[in-house]
């Protein structure tokens, strides 16, 4: 099949409409995936109730994460079944799949009403919205640049990269929406309507999908009989594949990946959870970053027809790097701490806290299956600090000696829950927190970042700025891939190292990130796990990587 057959007569309206019902539908997909995660904390209270608040948060996010882990299987699921019987049934199945569990979870009893069972559910509904998304992406992506005229690839699958930055900003839409609708009762049962009303969603979805057309170089394909008989083998079982695939995760889309989660979903839970700006406040602020910064994904794969996609994705991992690293001149998330929270700021200025502990009773503060029990004094101390977004550094102390907090001037002495009975057990935590959290009062740590001191404005053109980068690695990205592999087996050639970059890369940065800061106790620590990722995937690309953006993706059909 030659380039002038498929792609250089131009796209017909007709097309141009099946490419936007691709994209919407898309849109609704992400809406459903998107949900969970802005909703974490809430989640985290309802169904792993037997946590304490910090595992919540973590465990909740573990949750979210699983959806991710299993993103990569789904990639192999249905990038085959793509590559072997169509891109429209395809989607048509990961549609229907991704809105039955969001509908479920909206309906499913907590862990007051059904015990475990209701933690175990909810993953095993997380699983199948990762499965589905798995398929749906390299999906999206290979229909709409099996469309699209040469030369327009970046800009026309741009489109399809917007999808995940408005569902993400339909659901925070929703979510507003039904918290001013529903008031105190949000948290008690508000928080289940955007999940029950993604039924409507669900139907108008599949109405699109089932009005698409399918891909013209598939159909081609089909009738000339070349079609892969075994999409999996060819796509990793010979090198010379392989190899483009292994190039595509550690030089392309793993920074891509840890870029995307930490300007959008690490941005919220760090002004919600760190700074502790107010839910609705960083909620919109986050949104109206969504709203000016997504057209940059059309303006920068548009722009990567033009100059290249190589150069836009490697310049954004470069910002991000610089501008990630905490406590240099440039460092965005100590801006976000000075303009969003600046007593906390200063705080950690002036008084400075220190937990002083047998660093050898000090355990990794994760708690995946919720069974570990932090009894140690120094394992407490690390929690209550952490539990007040209080910043601290840990110093060595003697052997066996029992942690001391130190919060500017105040020194609290820790205790240690181990061998004492759980009446004394609770006193005492009462205690410890009450006196930690005294401390952090007097010496000016704010429970909450103060509305009248946050400068909103300077806050958004930060959060406008992270949403920037992500437009510059993640706009460009859905063409190149593309332009990597042959017609036959690129649905799943070009799905699995998307998605094992945005799921596990990045689909674990949350977690990972917050493990980090809980663990180490600077609430600037979790960025190293993006800035390494990205830097990694900057020197990889950049030495091994070639520029696609004049391949004739039909050259080797």
């Amino acid at each position: 099949m030659s380039t002038a057959t498929v792609a250089s007569e131009g796209i017909s309206q007709e097309e141009k409409k099946v490419i936007f019902a691709s994209s919407l539908g898309t849109v609704f997909e992400w809406y459903d995936f998107y949900l969970y995660g802005t909703l974490a904390t809430i989640i985290g209270k309802k169904f792993f109730t037997a946590l304490d608040p910090n595992s919540q948060m973590i465990f909740s996010l573990l949750a979210f994460a699983a959806g991710f882990i299993v993103r990569p299987f789904g990639a192999l699921v249905f990038g085959r079944l793509g590559d072997m019987i169509g891109r429209k049934y395809t989607f048509l199945v990961t549609i229907l799949l991704m809105g039955g569990a969001t509908f479920i979870v909206g309906i499913l009893p907590n862990y007051a009403t059904i015990g475990v069972a209701a933690p175990v559910i909810l993953i095993a509904l997380r699983m199948l919205q990762g499965l589905a998304l798995g398929g749906e992406y390299g999906g999206a992506a290979t229909y709409v640049a099996e469309h699209a005229p040469h030369g327009r690839r970046g800009a026309y699958t741009a489109w399809i990269q917007t999808t995940a930055t408005l569902g993400l900003f339909l659901s925070l839409l929703v979510i507003l929406f039904t918290r001013e609708f529903t008031g105190p009762d949000f948290d008690v049962w508000g928080w289940r309507v955007p999940f029950i009303v993604s039924i409507a969603l669900l139907a108008v979805s599949v109405w699109i999908r089932l009005s698409m057309n399918e891909s013209p170089a598939f159909k081609k394909m089909k009738e000339e009989g070349k079609l892969s008989k075994a999409p999996l083998g060819e796509s990793f079982g010979q090198w010379k594949n392989l190899k483009i695939v292994i190039l595509a995760l550690f030089g392309l889309v793993a920074g891509q990946a840890v870029v995307w989660y930490t300007g959008q979903f690490y941005a919220l839970f760090y002004l919600t959870q760190v700074l502790k700006v107010d839910p609705k406040t960083a909620n919109l602020l986050i949104a109206a970053s969504l709203v000016i910064g997504t057209p940059f994904f059309v303006v920068f794969g548009s722009l990567s027809d033009k100059i290249g996609r190589k150069v836009i994705i490697m310049g954004g991992l470069l910002l991000a790097v610089i501008t990630y690293i905490p406590n240099t001149p440039v460092s965005v998330f100590n801006a976000l701490t000075h303009f969003a929270n600046p007593a906390l700021e200063k705080a950690m200025a002036t008084a400075p806290a220190t937990i002083t502990a047998d660093v050898n009773e000090c355990t990794f503060q994760f708690n995946p299956t919720g069974t570990a029990k932090f009894t140690s004094s120094c394992d407490i101390a690390k929690q209550v600090m952490a539990s007040n977004s209080a910043s601290y550094s840990t110093v060595a102390g003697p052997a066996g000696s029992t942690a001391v907090v130190k919060i500017g001037d105040i020194e609290i002495q820790g205790y240690s829950a181990k061998g004492i009975d759980p009446a004394e057990a609770k006193a005492k935590d009462a205690e410890f927190k009450k006196a930690i959290r005294e401390a952090l009062n007097k010496e000016g740590y704010p429970a909450k970042a103060d509305p009248a001191q946050v400068n909103y404005v300077a806050v958004l053109l930060l959060l406008v700025y992270l949403v920037i980068l992500v437009t510059m690695v993640y706009g460009p990205i859905a063409a190149m891939l593309v332009e990597m592999f042959p017609t036959r087996i690129r649905y799943t050639s070009m799905s699995l190292p998307y998605h094992i970059g945005n799921g596990w890369f990045g689909g674990l940065l949350p977690t990972i990130s917050f493990a980090l800061v809980a663990q180490n106790g600077n609430i600037y620590y979790g960025l190293w796990y993006p800035i390494i990722i990205a830097a990694m995937t900057l020197v990889i690309g950049t030495l091994f990587i070639r520029e696609t953006k004049d391949v004739d993706i039909y050259a080797r059909d």
